[in-house]
């Protein structure tokens, strides 16, 4: 009987690679694990608050440029309706005329959302916007039940 013995030479070297490359493709599995699955179970927890409003037409007032200005908004039960300037002067619209884009934009974000929470409005029109949201708000603090 002949045996023939094999002997396997193994660099250190070859091991530590091995071994460091097998760790970093399991902590590299486990973050892609973590985060395809972490989005999917997230759930909002917050809860769903539903403003009730006296249905009708509800105005707030500005002042720009000595000229009174109003703004209109529309509600019912739950939700608002519209917003709109109620007869500016040609002289506000001359001297300021971004507030009709403005609230343009504004409200139709105020509509979707039905809030003034978290509106966006161009950087070029923000305290012209910024005033529009306060008198908003106003008016929607009048409505509310």
């Amino acid at each position: 009987m002949s045996s023939k013995t094999k002997i396997l030479v193994v660099k250190l070297k070859e091991i530590i690679y091995t071994v460091l490359f097998v760790v970093l493709g399991i902590i590299l599995i486990v973050l892609l694990f973590i985060l395809i699955t972490g989005k999917s179970h997230k759930k909002d927890t917050s809860p769903v608050s539903v403003t009730t409003y006296s249905p009708g037409v509800y105005t707030s007032s500005i002042v720009l440029a000595s000229n009174p200005v109003d703004i209109e908004v529309v509600v019912d039960d739950t939700q608002i309706k519209s917003i709109n300037l109620v007869n500016p002067s040609e002289s506000v619209e001359t001297m300021y005329p971004l507030i009709s884009s403005s609230l343009s934009d504004i409200a139709s974000q105020v509509i979707k959302n039905n809030s003034t929470e978290n509106i966006t409005y161009s950087q070029d029109a923000r305290y012209t916007s910024i005033v529009l949201i306060g008198a908003i708000n106003d008016a929607l603090e009048k409505a509310k039940r």
